[in-house]
Parts: C-alpha cells; structure tokens; sequence
C-alpha cells in the first residue's frame, strides 16, 4: 500500500509534465524540447516568489504556471514559428527547441546559480496522515489532487470547448482547419500556452515534492516524459496520463524491492518490452492524431 501511495505521488507529476509534451506533438509532430526548461524556470520563479517575496504557495503556483504559459507563446513565436512551412521543420524545430532550452538552462544559472535552492521550512503546512499500514503526507494527496485536477480541465477544454475543437481539428488536418476559418497560428500558440503552463506548474509540484530546485533539474525528467508519451502513444493525451502513473508506480517498486540503481533501468526495459508487442504504444493506434 505504501509503495502504490508513493507510486501514483510520483506517477502523477510524470503524468502532468507529459501531457504538455503529448499536446504540442499532437498538434504539430515536434518534440518540444524546451518543455524541461520551462518546467524548471516555473519551478525557480515560484521559489523566488515564496522564498524571496513572501508569497503564499497557494498563489505562487497559478503564477508560475502562467509565466511557464508566457514561456511557451515566446518559444512558440521565436523557436517554432518561423520554422513552419519548411520542408525540414520536424527536424528544425527540434533543434531549435533543444538551443532555446539551453539558453533557459544558462539565464538560470547566471540568476540563480549552480547549487540547489530548497523552498523555506513551512511553505506548505504538511502533517502525515495514516491509511492503514500506509502513511501519506498532505502535501502529497495535495499534489496528487492538482495533477489529476489540471489533467481532467485539460481534457475536458480539449472535449467540449469550442478552443479543443479548433486544436483537435488543427491536429488531425491544419490545412483543413485553416480553409474552415480557423486561425491556425492562433490554436497553435494557444497550444503552446495551455501546454508550457502544466509544465510549469508540474514543475512547481515537483519542486514542493522533493524540495530541491536547480537548473539542471528538467533533464531527467525530460526523459521520463520521453518515455511516457512513448509507452503511452504519440500524441494521446488520455495515453500520457495512464503511462504516467504507469510508470511512477513501477519505479518506486523497483527502488523497493531491487534498488535505486535499477530504477530507470527497469522503466526503460520494460518501455521496450512494451513496444515490441505494440510499437505505438498503448493507446497510440487508437489515438494517432489525438491533441
């Protein structure tokens, strides 16, 4: 029971990251690789609003989260945009993403330096509270409740706004969308901002979770988002969320029970596992262009 709380903790942060990666690719076919980057400056600039200016972290984190949304239309406006239309753009705007999230990687250690930055003792007043044989903290039902909260807005904007027709009619057919009226570089950028912006608060959350903030704290879970819109299937956002806490839960069973050394080991072993039998991954057939 303790190792599942843990699991779906951690699975839930995984989960939100990724399904900003999964609504960029669904919309345009590009990895932004910048999302990490922004994951960490939210992370940074909701620290600083705390730590520095006093704030509550009940107001910090939609503040982080909107500038994490400001990020994203600037790399979407700088990065992306000028790149559309080339016949290389997949490959470009990967490149490009890669050099923004390396210039953000930079201004973050000329602000904040090298060292890892702590929240202050008492930013979120936590007490454990008892299940059971199982102990969970509030702080984690708390991040648990957001994850799956923005997860479940996300899903429903996508289903049953008039803004998730547009991106879903973007996603499955651009030039289409753009002969019926829609302002295409318009959906696109809102993409961006509603993707950057769960970025951004997953970066938060998970600067609160393990209390340790740094520039280089967006690369490793960079990779588990790789991994989890992968296993989940390009572009399936309803597939990022079930990989994501998919993935959380049998890395905090393979610390338990093998070691922490074999954690990303095993996640990826079993990604490839997975893979071999369904190579677009478990809801990748059903879902191709899903946004």
């Amino acid at each position: 029971m303790q190792q599942a709380i843990n699991g779906i903790f951690l699975g839930s942060i995984y989960a939100l990251f990724a399904v900003g990666y999964t609504l960029v690719f669904g919309v345009l076919d590009i990895l932004n690789l910048a999302h990490q980057a922004v994951f960490m400056l939210c992370a940074f600039a909701a620290l600083t609003l705390v730590g520095q200016w006093g704030m509550h972290i009940a107001l910090a984190l939609p503040l982080a989260a909107a500038l994490g949304g400001i990020l994203g239309l600037v790399l979407e406006r700088i990065a992306f945009r000028p790149l559309r239309g080339r016949s290389d753009s997949n490959i470009s705007g990967l490149i490009s993403s890669l050099a923004a999230a390396t210039i953000f990687e930079a201004i973050a250690l000329q602000l904040f330096g090298p060292d890892v930055s702590r929240f202050p003792f008492g930013s979120f007043p936590d007490r454990p509270l008892h299940l059971g044989h199982a102990t969970v903290s509030a702080l984690q039902l708390t991040i648990v409740a957001i994850s799956v909260a923005l997860m479940a807005i996300l899903t429903a904007l996508l289903r049953a706004t008039p803004l998730g027709r547009r991106i879903r009619a973007v996603a499955e057919n651009p030039r289409a969308a753009r002969i019926l009226g829609v302002d295409v570089d318009r959906i696109i950028a809102w993409s961006f901002f509603i993707s950057s912006a769960l970025g951004g608060a997953a970066g938060v959350l998970f600067g609160l979770a393990f209390n340790s903030v740094s520039p280089d704290v967006g690369r490793s879970i960079e990779l588990k988002g790789l991994a989890v819109i992968i296993l989940g299937g390009m572009g399936s956002v309803t597939g990022a969320v079930i990989a994501g806490f998919a993935i959380g839960i049998l890395e905090v069973f393979t610390v338990a029970r093998i070691g922490s050394s074999y954690r990303d080991a095993v996640s990826f072993a079993v990604l490839f596992l997975i893979l071999l039998v369904r190579p677009r991954g478990l809801l990748g057939q059903a879902a191709t262009r899903e946004a």
